[in-house]
């Protein structure tokens, strides 16, 4: 029976920033497909009735302890947000949808989340945008218009909307069959279910 890991996410969402660096290994030990599915974490929050964590003063202090602890649990660079955060990251996830499309995704995911987590680069920058694009074989001029288009728009909003009709209320979202686990912090779990069937 073939396996999927669905894996819904933002760019501006840290803690999917963190899931990014392990997905495509976990996805390998369990002989899994790994399906890469952005969305936009905004109208996710806005249509569950959630709010992004750092508007509540205390998850704040908890959550900046927290990515620093699983930066170091990874041995990904230290972790701070950078200047531009929450940076406006609608472009970045049309865009992973045209590199997906173009059997790129798995690079422009890896260096876009690190472009922005650990280099501070501006996501909502169309030249940084372009750069990225580039950098992993798409042509930029091609990419950055192919993401205006209405295919591609709809494309970002139905996945967002489907992810929501599936349960899901924050980033990162898995779905293991229709199994749904929110969270970085839930993989042990997510590779135990793919173990399982």
């Amino acid at each position: 029976m073939a396996k999927t890991l669905e894996f819904f996410f933002d760019f501006t969402s840290p803690y999917a920033y963190l899931a990014s660096s392990q997905v495509e290994a976990l996805a390998e030990r369990t002989g899994a497909t790994l399906r890469y599915r952005p969305f936009l974490l905004g109208a996710v929050f806005k249509a569950t009735g959630n709010s992004p964590p750092l508007l509540v003063p205390a998850k704040k202090v908890h959550m900046l302890k927290d990515l620093g602890r699983w930066t170091e649990h990874y041995g990904l660079p230290p972790f701070s947000l950078p200047p531009t955060f929450p940076f406006r990251s609608l472009e970045a996830n049309r865009l992973a949808l045209v590199a997906i499309e173009a059997g790129k995704g798995r690079n422009f995911v890896a260096r876009t989340y690190r472009a922005g987590f650990v280099d501070h680069a501006d996501l909502g920058d169309r030249a940084v945008l372009g750069r990225l694009a580039a950098e992993v074989g798409l042509n930029p001029e091609e990419a950055l218009t192919k993401i205006e288009t209405p295919a591609v728009k709809e494309a970002l909003k139905a996945n967002t909307d489907e992810a929501v009709a599936r349960g899901a209320f924050g980033a990162p979202a898995f779905f293991v069959g229709e199994e749904l686990f929110i969270g970085n912090d839930r993989l042990p779990f997510v590779e135990r279910a793919l173990r399982d069937l």
